[in-house]
């Protein structure tokens, strides 16, 4: 599949229509938050074209960015959105919202198996094998080709990722409390925030 990769300085154009369903990522320069900067953000429309951001990291302003993912009507469909919302919502100062989460969905739904990566889903309900080289590359400088391929393979798969889960959580009578689990995601991010880290549930 040939993948159509559009590289945009700071922000999304004024111009840019999405849609109401799109698949969003976010590069870091590592896991703590506090520590390590958000440099991208990477969109998908479930088409073959990814929307890779550059942020400047100097002032984080991004409104349009910033609109998309705080509106209540679009969907963002993250893997693992904890540890991007967690990032997005320290740099750009704002809370997404209308969440889904392929991550948690695999979690729920294939409780035959221990592996939820990204990598081992695409490899399962789309048969291609991705490469996970650059996934922890530095992300703060110039962008090589090879990143912004791995960057874009985050987020062109997730649409149909995600109907494939949501197809056997419904089967599985697990698709309500997968819905559940969304609600608390936001909640989890602030807790992250608060640095507790703990299983707040556990003795």
């Amino acid at each position: 599949m040939r993948i159509n990769i559009k590289l945009h300085q700071n922000d999304l154009p004024d111009d840019l229509k999405l849609g109401n369903l799109i698949a969003v990522d976010g590069e870091f320069m590592g896991l703590n938050v506090r520590r390590d900067p958000l440099c991208l953000i990477q969109i998908s429309t479930g088409n073959n074209d990814a929307h890779i951001i550059q942020l400047d990291r100097s002032n984080y302003k991004a409104p349009n960015l910033s609109k998309v993912l705080n509106d209540k009507i679009i969907t963002k469909i993250f893997h693992f959105g904890r540890a991007d919302i967690a990032h997005i919502k320290y740099y750009l100062n704002i809370k997404t919202n209308n969440i889904l989460d392929t991550k948690i969905a695999s979690k729920l739904a294939r409780s035959y198996s221990d592996n939820h990566s990204l990598k081992t889903l695409i490899k399962e309900f789309i048969n291609i094998d991705i490469s996970k080289q650059f996934q922890s590359s530095d992300f703060g400088g110039k962008l090589t080709e090879s990143q912004l391929k791995y960057c874009a393979n985050d987020v062109i798969y997730l649409h149909k990722i995600h109907n494939e889960l949501t197809k056997i959580l419904e089967r599985e009578k697990r698709i309500e409390l997968y819905k559940d689990c969304l609600k608390f995601l936001n909640t989890r991010v602030d807790l992250d925030l608060a640095l507790f880290k703990d299983d707040i549930w556990s003795h």
